[in-house]
């Protein structure tokens, strides 16, 4: 977990160094490796999404929720020749619990998420091999199919959220690159949890995530 809190402190700072360092390429000559006004950019990536919980829950305690590492497809459309809009496709799947309760440690099963992420992108130097850009967006987090492990159900609300997104370009060739891509999401969630006869349990979750995904892609 460390790792992922440690990159996220250092998200403004790696923007401000992208900015100053890459600022002057941009009005360099190109080599062919043109993001333009009109371009598509289609990339096949493996995405490691991992929450950084905090919670209030009405029986103590607090909530725990494992990362999980899942295929992704992310397309982007150039409104310019600096700014693009992208959004990705995948879904997750994590184990959650309640721990230190009144009722103790409390297995609540998996639940899957859907995040359908919309941002818009600034990019540095879009006519250069190495391509760093800054965005952020918005987003609308889905739970389904929930697992309520030992309790009888638990229900999750779902709800927008925040992204707030820093990465690069890197291409091979002229029409293929290599993409590395950091997203921070602001979200949270109301959970209800059946627990039986021990009753009804609430919480307020914070999940607020680190995406990190890494992959090759092709531009159109």
């Amino acid at each position: 977990m460390n790792i992922y809190r440690l990159t996220y402190r250092s998200l403004t700072l790696a923007s401000v160094v992208f900015l100053i360092s890459f600022q002057q390429i941009s009005y360099a000559k190109s080599e062919s490796f043109s993001k333009e006004s009109g371009s598509w950019l289609v990339g096949i990536k493996a995405l490691n999404l991992n929450p950084s919980v905090k919670s209030t829950i009405s029986i103590g305690g607090a909530a725990s929720v494992d990362d999980d590492t899942i295929p992704e497809l992310d397309v982007r459309y150039f409104l310019t020749d600096k700014l693009s809009i992208e959004t990705i496709l995948g879904t997750t799947k994590h184990e959650v619990a309640a721990t230190g309760t009144a009722l103790g440690d409390v297995n609540l099963g998996t639940v899957k998420v859907l995040p359908p992420t919309l941002t818009l992108q600034y990019h540095v130097n879009g006519k250069g091999k190495f391509s760093p850009y800054l965005g952020a967006g918005i987003n609308y987090t889905i739970f389904y199919n929930a697992d309520p492990g030992a309790t009888v159900n638990v229900d999750y609300d779902d709800g927008f959220g925040f992204a707030f997104n820093v990465g690069f370009d890197y291409f091979l060739s002229e029409k293929n690159y290599l993409n590395v891509d950091i997203k921070k999401y602001v979200l949270s969630t109301d959970v209800t949890v059946d627990a039986g006869a021990a009753g009804i349990a609430t919480a307020d979750v914070d999940l607020d995530p680190i995406a990190i995904s890494i992959g090759y892609g092709w531009l159109f």
